[in-house]
């Protein structure tokens, strides 16, 4: 999904029992993949580099994201959480659809689409948004995975980017799932790691490429035990702003910046809520975050123009989620009023907290027109 998300071919996410990022270290006693319906999928022996092991357990045949229950039997993710992040969104396409002047046709890109739970949500929601923005949409879900059976029909549904669109292009919670390198060093410089796809046991491998060894060496430049290449990550973002001829291209994911990337990197696993180790045997998600800054310039080369990256906790601010509670003197005038509100207060509160799904960053990148207010910075 260059790579895809689920479309390869989110991550360090917040898990139903967790709501927390990912910390290393913890202990392998969250249950045996041999068991139960996610068994490993990888059974052969072989040492491969990370980004092969990834791509393997996650997209290939009876991957990860292409076989099963789906992302959302795992994970918690903002599309899932509360219909505020979808009504935010929809007031984004709203915004975006004003300032590329109302064209005749408005595409919704999903890349990394699971089983197509957000557009679905998007479409129910436009249904009551003004009739004419409602008869224009055009949404697409990009996904590796079969087309579920229940999808209503007028959303499409493809395993690949489609070219030359003009609308809005999501991305949440997919490159964090687009497969990369990991790097350790040793006394003759960097090296590629390698892994055993059947334990998660590693060891060094070859030296890193120049191309890597550049990345590593200028985004990542406090690293001392180990590293997280993103430089596939660049490449899958630019290809997908590439793809779009008039309009904004959104990422949203967990993400670091350059000078406070993490020590031991981000690597994790999530399978049934609960975080597991990452054995790359397709039996879990394996995901790690995303160097955001990194990028970001890769998009902003390809667009052209400058991007805008901020915290999900402000984007949604912007996008009218408010979260304060409601007054006191509600719940006497009107008892199931303030009960609606305070539960609107809840949802946004939890999208927001920055120790759980409010920790997402949102990078938006316009390509061809400016970007709307009040994402405009």
């Amino acid at each position: 999904m260059a790579s895809m998300r689920r479309g390869y071919g989110t991550k360090t996410r917040m898990c139903e029992n967790l709501h927390r990022p990912y910390q290393r270290g913890f202990g392998r006693h969250c249950g045996c993949p041999s068991r139960g319906p996610y068994r490993r999928r990888v059974t052969s022996t072989e040492w491969l580099p990370w980004r092969v092991a990834m791509d393997r357990a996650l997209y290939g045949p009876g991957g990860f994201f292409v076989a099963g229950r789906g992302p959302a039997a795992h994970f918690r993710t903002s599309v899932h959480a509360s219909p505020v992040f979808v009504a935010c969104l929809l007031r984004l396409v709203e915004s975006v659809d004003r300032a590329l002047g109302r064209p005749a046709r408005f595409e919704v890109v999903d890349v990394g689409a699971g089983r197509g739970e957000l557009l679905r949500a998007l479409s129910l929601a436009a249904g009551q948004s003004p009739a004419a923005l409602a008869r224009r949409l055009r949404l697409t879900a990009v996904e590796k995975a079969p087309r579920p059976a229940d999808l209503p029909p007028e959303i499409d549904w493809r395993p690949d980017i489609p070219a030359d669109i003009t609308g809005l292009l999501l991305a949440t919670e997919w490159l964090d799932n687009v497969p990369l390198d990991l790097a350790t060093p040793t006394p003759t410089g960097w090296h590629y790691l390698l892994v055993d796809p059947t334990t998660g046991n590693e060891r060094p491998g070859p030296p890193l490429t120049p191309q890597d060894a550049h990345w590593l060496h200028h985004w990542w430049p406090g690293a001392v035990r180990r590293g997280e290449i993103g430089r596939a990550r660049d490449e899958a973002w630019a290809g997908a702003v590439g793809n779009v001829a008039r309009g904004v291209a959104v990422a949203v994911d967990y993400g670091h910046l350059r000078g406070e990337r993490p020590v031991d990197g981000t690597l994790t696993g999530y399978r049934d809520g609960r975080q597991v180790p990452p054995v790359p045997d397709g039996s879990c998600d394996v995901t790690a975050h995303v160097a955001m800054d990194s990028v970001a310039a890769a998009g902003e080369r390809v667009a052209g123009c400058a991007y805008t990256l901020v915290s999900q906790r402000e984007a949604l601010r912007a996008l009218g989620a408010d979260g304060g509670r409601p007054p006191l003197a509600l719940a006497s005038r009107d008892p199931a009023g303030y009960l609606r509100a305070l539960a609107a207060a809840s949802a946004v509160a939890e999208l927001t907290d920055p120790a759980g799904l409010g920790g997402h960053r949102w990078l938006l990148q316009p390509v061809g027109v400016a970007l709307p207010p009040p994402m405009a910075r």
